[in-house]
């Protein structure tokens, strides 16, 4: 008799069916409740995009309420309008962005019509958002497109008087890789100066910090950019400029230094000992003379959190430590870090290569060109590049620094993100002009934007 035929190799036991569904059940169950579960993932946080750029409006009411007083992050200034409709301000985002929302806080004369607008040219326009039944007060508005310029065009008056704007906010997604073309913005409303040289002070924090929490100090004055964002330079020796973040006494703080005479200017953002807050320089002077130092645009448009770890990941395992011996203040220069003093894990990191050359010092020394090589720049700059073997005219080639180890990484990093690759990563950078120093007879005015 025939063996009876066994069930189609396509179809498994009855057995082992059930429990593929059963399993089957319970794993849709199970992600059922996971994603019952589950919270929906995180809109990334808008950026401020609109907070200390240029503002223009088609009228203002007098010279104590401009147009920027809308966009300076201090909630205690405003702008107003001339009594009449339609009235429009406008900001200038300096390169075309994505739209997410805005805000408007207005004073007791708001618009009760009023549109937003945006336009890549300043003269044709898009309405994003647009309303006749506006009750004032702070209206945060979903406002989608995108647009260089952004208006609020009021239409019909409130009240008898203009409208008028205590902030006016844009924020979008970003994305952006450099901060807009104009990051100087606007020098034709810079005072002349009595003294030396008119300084003006820049909030370049990106919306985190606003104008009132941005503070410079100088000779016993301290003042925050929204109360005083000029100081009319007298000469002086050996000076620093110091700014401060969140409060006068923030830990979050950097400097820089000048000597100034009454027909000169010397000075320069600096490295040497850490880095602090992002700062850049421009000079321009009566002659038309016009230079800039400091950290490059694409350093001051990202995040702090964001620097940090592009260094961590651009240098050395022997220098990962600099960004956080005292995080998140501040990167420290190796000479100041305990690993690469006497007695540290890396005090050793410069002596073979420093006495191929015959020189006897200690590490420390070194990247701070102290001890013996304080009066020897050339060697002190030669060992910091490694180039200290190479001919002396290659040691003056920027093209052959910090090619191999041992070297000076931390000085590096600064050069790699600064303007024109200029830096004071130690305190010779200057041989063969690589520093951020810069000079100029007659100076007209200073910037010096303050980031995060």
């Amino acid at each position: 008799m025939p063996i009876p035929a066994g069930p189609p190799a396509s179809r498994p036991p009855l057995a082992t069916a059930r429990s593929r569904t059963a399993l089957a059940l319970a794993v849709i169950l199970l992600a059922a409740c996971f994603a019952a579960l589950t919270p929906s993932p995180a809109r990334a946080a808008d950026q401020f995009l609109s907070q200390g750029r240029p503002a223009t409006a088609s009228s203002v009411e007098n010279g104590t309420f401009p147009a920027g007083a809308a966009v300076d992050g201090n909630s205690g200034t405003r702008w107003s309008s001339a009594f009449a409709d339609p009235q429009w301000l406008q900001v200038d985002l300096g390169s075309t962005q994505q739209l997410s929302r805005v805000t408007l806080a207005w004073e007791a004369a708001y618009a009760k019509a009023f549109q937003i607008q945006t336009s890549t040219d300043a003269q044709n326009w898009t309405t994003r958002y647009s309303t006749s039944t506006a009750t004032g007060g702070t209206q945060n508005l979903a406002v989608t497109g995108s647009g260089r310029y952004v208006r609020v065009l009021g239409t019909t008056r409130a009240t008898q008087y203009g409208y008028s704007l205590w902030e006016f906010q844009v924020y979008g997604p970003g994305g952006t890789t450099t901060p807009p073309d104009d990051f100087w913005g606007s020098t034709g409303d810079i005072p002349p100066a009595s003294n030396a040289v008119e300084v003006k002070i820049l909030n370049r924090t990106n919306g985190k910090y606003p104008d009132s929490q941005v503070y410079w100090s100088f000779n016993g004055q301290v003042h925050s950019i929204a109360e005083q964002p000029y100081l009319d330079m007298p000469a002086n020796s050996a000076g620093r400029m110091y700014f401060h973040l969140g409060s006068p006494d923030s830990p979050y703080y950097d400097f820089i230094e000048f000597t100034v005479g009454n027909n000169v200017f010397n000075g320069n953002t600096t490295r040497v000992d850490a880095f602090g807050l992002k700062l850049a320089m421009r000079l321009h002077a009566k002659d038309g003379y016009d230079v800039e130092v400091g950290e490059n645009r694409q350093t001051f448009a990202e995040d702090r959190a964001t620097t940090f770890q592009r260094f961590t990941d651009a240098v050395p395992d022997q220098f990962k430590v600099l960004a956080r011996t005292q995080a998140p203040y501040r990167i420290i220069a190796p000479g100041s870090d305990p690993s690469f003093r006497a007695g540290g894990a890396n005090s050793g990191y410069f002596t073979a290569y420093a006495q191929s050359v015959g020189v006897d010092a200690a590490t420390s020394d070194i990247f701070g060109c102290a001890a013996s090589l304080a009066a020897a720049p050339d060697m002190c700059a030669a060992l910091n590049r490694h180039v200290a073997t190479l001919p002396a005219s290659q040691q003056g080639d920027p093209a052959q620094y910090y090619k191999a180890a041992p070297a000076n990484y931390y000085a590096r990093f600064w050069h790699d993100n600064a303007l024109n690759h200029l830096a004071y990563g130690f305190p010779y950078d200057d041989v063969a002009g690589q520093s951020s120093f810069i000079s100029h007879g007659d100076p007209q005015w200073l910037l010096v934007a303050v980031g995060w």
